[in-house]
């Protein structure tokens, strides 16, 4: 039989722990009951029953919930389990119900597996690193446009490198003061938006906070060399005691290829007798197959590799020899010695891509065939080489205006009128 009295902060206070953990129930409220535990500590409890199930709430624990708040709370719970709600399932519910980093895990086990290895890997570092911090165990439910905009901001906004700010050690260096980085911004809000799309998809939630999140302005960086600077450049590959790393930076030179597709390329991807290279859809950022044609150069190059390469070997540029089975990783600290020696402070090797289609542009090619060699999905990332057209178009328009122009018209003087002589006046003597 169940103890019922009337619930008192005293007879709280006086209960006695037993052995195993009792209650009191209140004789006001119906289900209301304090629950004494062999410790001592103290719990009030809400017990009621729904379709069938005997339930068990509990409201919070003594004293930091007094007798008055807690009988208080029950009268609510009863009028809801009087009205047909369960209280109990809907708290099961929230606890159950996913949180931000179990939609990160999913995602990247799901869906970042299908991106190019370097992508995903940007992806989940940024996850990681810049947007769970914010959020951490937060509701997926409760993440809203606010909430979205409020991270890209401080991403935009940039942070110290290194980003540790209280080393072990002792810093010689102070760091440097962040730098804006709105293009970063930009991406972290287009993968949250894949990412509640799919949240959507997998029934996490019904919307989208982050489809409308404000782009950051975006200033595209152009660098080409100029016919100076790519003579310094071939000078210094051609002096380089690294002769691997400087085949890689004269193929990106000779085909516009990304470092990445260069750095991958395998002896098969090339027919030398067509003069072709085929680019499997696991090296390109579009993840397609793409077949470009290539120079005699550049075929030339895939045979001296292939006389470079020990037998059997079928990447082009293979790794070291603790890494041989693998293509080379990493030539950042042979492109910094490179630019050094040509003089070439700030350029990066894809400006080597940029500069590609910049001579093509000078040799009369159309963006069509720009975003052909290139592998461009879109033909507006092509359009950014359409400024450079303006030289042979303007010549054209000027070549137009000049046959257009209105010639002066050459107007001749009418020759002197001849000088008449006034007759002479006859003289006296004449008959």
């Amino acid at each position: 039989m169940r103890n019922r009295e009337r619930l008192t902060e005293k007879l709280v206070r006086a209960a006695e722990p037993r052995s195993k953990a009792w209650q009191i129930f209140d004789s006001d409220v119906l289900g209301l009951s304090i629950c004494i535990y062999p410790s001592g500590g103290r719990s009030f409890m809400f017990d009621y029953r729904t379709a069938g199930r005997q339930r068990r709430l509990t409201i919070g624990r003594w004293p930091e919930w007094n007798v008055t708040a807690a009988r208080e709370h029950a009268k609510a719970l009863r009028r809801d389990v009087d009205g047909g709600l369960d209280p109990l399932a809907e708290r099961e519910e929230i606890r159950e119900a996913p949180r931000f980093p179990d939609l990160v895990a999913r995602y990247l086990r799901e869906h970042a597996t299908h991106l190019a290895p370097r992508n995903a890997a940007d992806q989940a570092s940024m996850l990681h690193k810049l947007i769970m911090p914010h959020w951490k165990h937060r509701l997926v439910a409760e993440i809203e446009p606010a909430d979205v905009e409020r991270v890209l901001n401080l991403i935009a906004e940039g942070r110290s490198r290194p980003a540790k700010k209280k080393p072990k050690t002792k810093r010689r260096i102070p760091l440097k003061p962040p730098k804006p980085t709105p293009v970063r911004a930009n991406r972290a809000g287009e993968m949250l938006r894949r990412v509640f799309n799919l949240a959507i998809a997998w029934r996490m939630r019904s919307d989208n906070p982050a489809v409308g999140f404000r782009r950051r302005v975006e200033t595209e960086r152009e660098r080409f060399l100029d016919m100076e600077e790519i003579a310094r450049l071939s000078e210094a590959l051609g002096a380089a005691e690294d002769q691997r790393g400087a085949s890689i930076i004269r193929m990106c030179m000779l085909t516009g290829a990304r470092l990445g597709e260069v750095r991958t390329a395998r002896f098969e991807h090339f027919d030398l007798e067509r003069n072709t290279w085929v680019k499997p859809a696991a090296n390109t950022k579009q993840r397609r197959i793409h077949r470009v044609p290539i120079s005699a150069e550049t075929a030339a190059l895939v045979r001296t590799r292939l006389s470079a390469v020990p037998v059997g070997c079928n990447w082009l540029f293979p790794g070291d020899v603790s890494d041989k089975d693998q293509p080379v990783q990493e030539i950042r600290r042979f492109w910094k010695g490179i630019q050094d020696q040509a003089g070439l402070p700030g350029v990066r090797v894809h400006d080597l891509r940029h500069t590609f289609a910049s001579l093509l542009v000078s040799g009369g090619a159309s963006l069509e065939m720009i975003g052909k060699l290139l592998g461009h999905s879109q033909s507006s990332t092509t359009m950014r080489y359409a400024h450079l057209m303006d030289s042979p178009l303007r010549a054209g328009v000027d070549a137009v205006a000049d046959m257009m122009r209105i010639r002066p018209r050459l107007v001749h003087s009418a020759p002197p009128a001849e000088e008449v002589t006034p007759p002479r006046a006859a003289s006296a003597g004449s008959g």
